[in-house]
């Protein structure tokens, strides 16, 4: 058997679009040869510089939710290791997202205890030694596609062997089986072409931010 294909996953469990692109990456393993490997990124650290030109609900949403759960992920990795991050996305993102609890410290305390992680990691909601690190995994990923975009963050090896990143895909909802694999064979397409730049379109629909 062939050795699957890396693929890196930046997220901040506070955004519903990169939940949505993480559930069609989780398809799109069951039925491509790849692998995904989780990393954290964060939304309050990417803004943190230009908070006064976001619109004052982001602005509330970034200042008083987003850093709790970011800190409690990546106090987990830290002293549990990277391998516990994707069970611990899937069942932050389910509370968060799915079962509409928002970023609340309840439900990050109730998926530590659903992946079997200690409760004691929520004692760093508040303030964690870890920012440097944090700080590091984030800069990683948001290094590879720039500054002017968002959650999340995709990189795999490229033809040549050198790494293709990119922000999304952003699709919402997220599809599955064959539908998934085209998409995935279609994004690394376009992502591969070395004057490749952007591909966007309008939406009437996204997902419901209402519970953040």
């Amino acid at each position: 058997m062939s050795e699957k294909t890396p693929v890196d996953f930046w997220f901040d469990p506070l955004c519903p679009w990169a939940w949505m692109t993480s559930r069609w990456v989780l398809e799109v393993e069951k039925v491509r040869d790849i692998e995904v490997r989780w990393h954290l990124m964060s939304l309050a650290v990417l803004n943190e510089d230009k908070l006064d030109e976001l619109d004052e609900w982001y602005r509330e949403l970034l200042t008083t939710k987003a850093w709790g759960p970011v800190r409690v992920v990546i106090a987990a990795q830290e002293e549990h290791g990277t391998e516990v991050l994707g069970d611990l996305y899937t069942a932050i993102g389910t509370r968060f997202h799915n079962r509409g609890a928002g970023p609340e410290k309840e439900a990050v305390a109730a998926a530590l205890e659903e992946v079997g992680l200690p409760a004691s990691l929520m004692d760093h909601w508040d303030d964690t030694p870890y920012e440097e690190q944090l700080r590091a995994s984030h800069k990683e990923g948001i290094e590879k596609v720039g500054q002017d975009v968002g959650t999340p963050i995709i990189a795999v090896p490229g033809p040549d062997g050198e790494q293709i990143a990119f922000f999304g895909p952003v699709v919402t909802p997220a599809p599955k089986g064959e539908e998934a694999a085209r998409l995935w064979d279609g994004t690394l397409a376009v992502a591969s072409v070395p004057g490749f730049y952007e591909i966007k379109r309008t939406r009437t629909k996204g997902p419901d931010f209402s519970n953040l």
